[in-house]
């Protein structure tokens, strides 16, 4: 297993390929496993570096850890970048991620060489900023029933469907639920309401790419479109679910890929 100490814990990460690099960090579930398959086809000409954020998948839950913060994730993939000897980095993430690498890119500007956000939760620049309490309140309900792995479970097939629950890699899925407490009892209302303010975003200086999938989270399009107009980028769409690294990965890994040939 492949463990590095960043930012006071272990992260469990893969590397794959060789050329310039790119990290990818996930969003709800924090496995890096959910980009095994887009990972595999960028590694023909990319350094591919995925990881599991703390307390998820493979990388152990801190002691005593009960809350997080986007300035705090933003802060576990820098450090993992440097403890990997990565000067700087392209950066995906999707989801709640898609939050956690705009704040990398905020503060972290000079490790971050370009960014794709996939459909971030940005709650305030929805049409409703209370919708975002709706999966908090599905999860909890779900808890309540069944613990932790029966939220993480009505979750991810509330935002990705009922099929790509049931196709999930089995190791992967049993990884998620075995870890689900990290979702429900930490992460859940301590990112929603993150939006960078308009002297941070006017100081961005990295590319940027806003992309949305066509069967997507209707939300996280609208907040994708009013960041992609604040920052003055487009817009991508990709086929596909909330998942499209998942249900759609040649179409996701050519999209990313376009966009990192730009940058070198």
């Amino acid at each position: 297993m492949a463990m590095i100490h960043a930012n006071g814990v272990q992260l469990h990460h893969e590397i794959r390929g060789d050329g310039p690099p790119v990290l990818f960090i996930m969003g709800a579930s924090g496995d890096g496993g959910h980009f095994a398959k887009v990972a595999d086809l960028l590694s023909d000409e990319f350094t591919i570096i995925t990881y599991d954020r703390r307390g998820n998948g493979r990388s152990p839950r801190p002691p005593n850890w009960e809350t997080t913060s986007p300035e705090e994730q933003a802060d576990d993939a820098a450090a993992l970048l440097g403890a990997l000897g990565v000067a700087s980095a392209a950066v995906f993430g999707t989801s709640s991620d898609g939050t956690f690498a705009l704040c990398t890119l905020v503060r972290h500007p000079r490790l971050v060489s370009g960014c794709i956000l996939h459909e971030p939760v940005l709650a305030r620049l929805y049409d409703d900023p209370n919708s975002a309490r709706a999966a908090a309140e599905l999860t909890g309900r779900a808890a309540a029933e069944g613990g932790p792995p029966l939220a993480v479970e009505r979750f991810w097939r509330l935002v990705a469907g009922d099929d790509n629950w049931r196709n999930l890699e089995p190791d992967l899925r049993d990884r998620m639920l075995a870890k689900a407490g990290t979702l429900v009892e930490v992460e859940l209302g301590t990112f929603e309401g993150y939006l960078p303010t308009d002297a941070e975003l006017s100081s961005i200086a990295a590319p940027v790419r806003l992309m949305v999938s066509e069967n997507g989270r209707t939300p996280q399009h609208q907040a994708a479109g009013r960041l992609a107009e604040r920052l003055e980028v487009p817009v991508q769409r990709v086929p596909g679910t909330h998942t499209s690294y998942w249900d759609h990965p040649d179409e996701m890994s050519a999209a990313i890929r376009s966009f990192l040939r730009r940058l070198n």
